[in-house]
């Protein structure tokens, strides 16, 4: 019996000399210079179209800011990845559509969380571009205004929520959007900008007429505070008031979840249609500390595997059944139920 041994040479590699350096990450996304003009914001993902939400001069803006340069926040861990933006003066869209073959004609305007201190853009956002396209939803990425920048988060950053609603709607054509399927989702912190937009729109409309900055729908996960939180003096639920989506954990995040239920309730007592919520008995608050030292993570993460981490799949549900999911320019369940609500009939 023989046996045959088998050297493989690599040359020219110098393996045998240990490895070659490795090179440094390519294609880091960096902020715009400063100019004379107003500050450009970049996109944070390939592709991105990027469109401020005001025009230059607009008396939203501070003129004395909108120059200055928007500063990321990098992974430690992940070349190339934003964790999250501060010093936004020159609030933005970051636009991302998906093939015309899939497309739904759908919109998620994506409102990250942060405390407003921060705006993390990266688990609140930019991973929901990929998630969302494989259902043929487009997103966009929105940049607001922060209280830890000097805004007021009620107003400031809910008139940039309300004009990224009314921007998106305004290009529907051009980016082959569905008008009447543009909706925004707000995590923590951006779900104090989700939840009033679907109440406060009337007077945003009132105040700065044109396109309708309504909502068509909204997503509400583990939210900070709404317009009825207790304490604060409740708005008028308009006629016309989206259906929302809304999940949080349950004893793990009380607060969180006893907000949720603000809003909830407040629709509830109106007998709103298609409002939908999910409370967990497992879960936690995205920063909250874990027994082993580490934190919770939020977004998509699947939370360790425990049922809050499918909490996307439960709004992908609640989405296909209102019909968002559906052709583009078909009538959705969503729109002739609240045209149902609207007449104060009931069975429609």
């Amino acid at each position: 019996m023989r046996i045959f041994a088998c050297v493989l040479v690599v040359s020219g590699l110098g393996l045998g000399q240990g490895l070659p350096p490795l090179p440094a990450p390519m294609g880091i996304p960096k902020p715009g210079p400063v100019t004379d003009a107003a500050y450009a914001p970049q996109p944070i993902l390939s592709g991105g179209v990027v469109i401020p939400l005001y025009p230059v001069g607009s008396p939203f803006l501070k003129a004395e800011k909108v120059r200055e340069a928007e500063v990321y926040n990098m992974s430690a861990v992940v070349p190339g990845r934003i964790s999250s933006i501060v010093n936004i003066h020159n609030p933005s869209i970051e636009v991302h559509v998906v093939e015309r073959g899939i497309n739904t004609g759908a919109v998620v305007i994506l409102a990250a969380g942060g405390g407003h201190r921060t705006l993390n853009v990266g688990g609140e956002s930019a991973d929901f571009v990929p998630y969302f396209y494989n259902y043929g939803v487009n997103t966009v990425i929105l940049r607001n205004r922060l209280r830890s920048d000097g805004y007021d988060a009620r107003v400031d950053a809910v008139n940039d929520a309300l004009q990224a609603v009314r921007l998106v709607r305004s290009y529907a054509k051009e980016f082959n959007f569905d008008p009447n399927k543009i909706g925004i989702m707000g995590f923590s912190a951006g779900a104090e900008l989700s939840a009033p937009a679907a109440v406060e729109y009337v007077e945003f409309d009132r105040k700065n007429p044109g396109v309708s900055s309504r909502p068509d729908f909204v997503g509400i996960i583990y939210p900070g505070p709404s317009p009825f939180a207790r304490g604060r003096t409740a708005p008028e639920i308009p006629a016309a008031v989206p259906p929302a989506f809304i999940a949080s954990g349950g004893p793990g995040d009380r607060m969180h979840a006893i907000w949720a239920m603000d809003y909830y309730s407040a629709m509830l007592a109106k007998s709103v249609p298609n409002i939908e919520m999910h409370l967990y008995g497992n879960g936690r608050h995205p920063g909250d500390p874990l027994p082993d030292g580490s934190r919770m993570s939020g977004g998509l993460t699947d939370r360790r595997g425990i049922p809050m981490g499918t909490w996307q799949a439960r709004f992908i549900d609640w989405f296909r059944d209102l019909g968002f999911l559906g052709m583009s320019g078909v009538e959705t369940k969503a729109a002739k139920d609240s045209a149902c609500f609207q007449t104060g009939k009931t069975g429609c």
